[in-house]
C-alpha cells in the first residue's frame, strides 16, 4: 500500500497494521488515523518527485497519499472523478479586509472554475469519499453505510456508483430537498442503493444504521469510523493551501484559517498534511490559527472551548440552513479542540441572521455561489476583527465547502 507505514489512534497512541480495516480503536473509542513512512517516501521518490502539479485534481500528491495514482498496484484502486485542486477566490475587497489591511482568500470547494479541478458534487466532502471509496475497493469492502446531514451521503453514493459498489444513506429528513432527491433517485433506480430517512440529525441517523444495516454486513465510513481514509483526503484541503502558486516559489501557509466545523474531520486532515510537510522539510513549524465556526443554534465545541474542556458533551440540535454544521457532537472533537488550541485559534459561533444576511451580500457583490456553511465563514470575520484576531499584513483563508445550489428552495429568498 505505497508509503503507509501504520495505523495510529489519535487519542491513546495505540498503533496497528496497516491494511487492519477497522473503525474505532477498540481501546479508547477514539478515530484511527493513517501514518505515513516519510523517510522511505523522501528517499525512493528525493527532490518532491511524488509531486505533479500538473494533474489537475488532488491525486497530484501522488505518495504522500494512502494511495499513489503513480503506483499501478495502487491505481488500479482508484475512483476518481475529478476532486480536489480548487481555486482560491481573491475577496480584497472585502469591507473589512481592506480597512484592516489584511488579504483575505476564499478557498471554493462549490462551483468548479476553468482550470481547476471540479468536486463532482460540488462538495468538499467529495475529498474524503474519493479515498474513502478507492481505500474500500483496495480492502475488498463491497457494502458500505454512512449517516449524514446531507453532502457526505450525496457524495458516497456518487463515487459508490462509479466503484460498481452498494450503500446505504441515512440522512434527517429536512435534509435540503437537491441532496435529498439525488440520492432518493439512485435508491428508486438501483437495488444497489438504500436511502433510511430519521427525524433528527446525523446522531439518529446513525442510531438507526448501526441498529439496522451494520449487522447486515455494511462497513460503516461514517466520521471518523473508517480506518483514517477521509482524513487523508481531506488532507489534500491542507496540501492545496501550502502547495507554491508558481513553479520554484516556496512552499507556505497562510495566517489564519477560518472553517467551518461539524464532526471536523478536515481539521485533523489539514493539521495533518502540515505535520507531515515539516517533517518533509517543505514548511516550518508554524502553523494557521485555526478558527472553527459553527451555527450559534449547535454549538458543542465552542460551548467545549470557551469552558476550557479537553471534549464535547452531547448538544441539542437547533434549526439552521448551515445543515453541514448541524452536528450536536462529535467523536473525533476532543482533537479538533486540541489543534485549535495548538494554533492559537478560536471555536466561534455565528448567529443566523448573520449567516444569511452575508451570503445575500456575497451573492449580490460578487455572483459567487456560496452555501450556508461558507456565509458563516465570511460573517464571523467581523467578530474577529472586532477581538483582534486578525492584523494587517496576514493572508487569510475561509472556506467556502459547497454551492448553494444544494440548497435551494431553502434559501432563494435570500438572493
Amino acid at each position: 500500500m505505497s508509503f503507509i507505514s501504520h495505523l495510529r489512534c489519535t487519542g491513546c497512541g495505540a498503533e496497528y497494521p496497516a491494511d487492519t480495516v477497522m473503525n474505532l480503536c477498540p481501546a479508547d473509542q477514539r478515530p484511527v488515523e493513517i501514518i505515513m513512512d516519510l523517510a522511505r517516501l523522501d528517499a525512493e521518490q528525493p527532490d518532491l518527485a511524488w509531486y505533479q502539479p500538473g494533474r489537475k485534481d488532488m491525486w497530484r500528491f501522488g505518495g504522500l497519499l494512502a494511495l499513489d495514482i503513480n503506483n499501478e498496484k495502487d491505481r488500479r484502486h482508484i475512483v476518481t472523478l475529478g476532486e480536489g485542486y480548487t481555486p482560491l477566490l481573491d475577496y480584497s475587497d472585502h469591507p473589512l479586509a481592506l480597512d484592516a489591511g489584511f488579504r483575505l482568500s476564499v478557498k471554493d470547494e462549490g462551483k468548479s472554475h476553468p482550470g481547476f479541478g471540479a468536486n463532482p458534487t460540488q462538495s468538499f466532502k467529495d475529498r474524503g469519499m474519493a479515498m474513502t471509496i478507492s481505500m474500500a475497493r483496495r480492502a475488498g469492502l463491497e457494502k458500505l453505510a454512512v449517516p449524514t446531514q446531507g453532502n457526505a451521503g450525496d457524495s458516497l453514493c456518487e463515487y459508490v456508483n462509479a466503484a460498481g459498489m452498494s450503500a446505504v444513506v441515512a440522512m434527517p429528513d429536512n435534509t435540503p430537498m437537491p441532496i435529498l432527491g439525488r440520492v432518493a433517485a439512485l435508491a428508486m433506480a438501483s437495488e444497489r442503493f438504500d436511502l433510511a430517512l430519521v427525524k433528527g440529525t446525523i446522531r439518529e441517523a446513525g442510531e438507526l444504521l448501526k441498529r439496522d444495516w451494520i449487522p447486515r454486513g455494511y462497513f460503516s465510513v461514517a466520521t471518523f469510523q473508517e480506518p483514517g481514509w477521509r482524513i487523508d483526503g481531506k488532507k489534500t484541503l491542507g496540501l492545496e493551501l501550502a502547495e507554491p502558486a508558481e513553479s520554484g516559489s516556496p512552499w507556505q501557509l497562510p495566517d489564519a484559517v477560518i472553517y467551518p466545523t461539524g464532526g471536523g474531520t478536515g481539521v485533523l486532515g489539514m493539521w495533518k498534511a502540515w505535520s507531515e510537510l515539516e517533517c518533509l522539510g517543505l514548511i516550518d513549524s508554524r502553523r494557521p490559527r485555526m478558527y472553527c465556526v459553527q451555527a450559534e443554534v449547535t454549538t458543542p465545541l465552542v460551548t467545549a472551548f470557551d469552558k476550557g474542556a479537553s471534549d464535547t458533551t452531547p448538544a441539542d440540535a437547533g434549526d439552521t440552513l448551515a445543515y453541514g454544521m448541524n452536528v450536536p457532537g462529535g467523536v473525533g472533537h476532543f482533537r479538533v479542540l486540541d489543534i485549535i488550541r495548538q494554533s492559537g485559534g478560536a471555536a466561534l459561533a455565528v448567529p443566523e441572521q448573520d449567516l444569511c444576511e452575508t451570503l445575500s451580500r456575497v451573492w449580490r457583490d460578487k455572483g459567487w455561489w456560496i452555501c450556508p456553511e461558507g456565509a458563516a465563514c465570511i460573517a464571523i470575520i467581523e467578530r474577529l476583527r472586532e477581538e483582534r484576531l486578525l492584523a494587517s499584513g496576514e493572508h487569510v483563508v475561509a472556506f467556502n465547502t459547497g454551492s448553494l445550489e444544494k440548497y435551494l428552495p431553502d434559501l432563494r429568498h435570500l438572493l
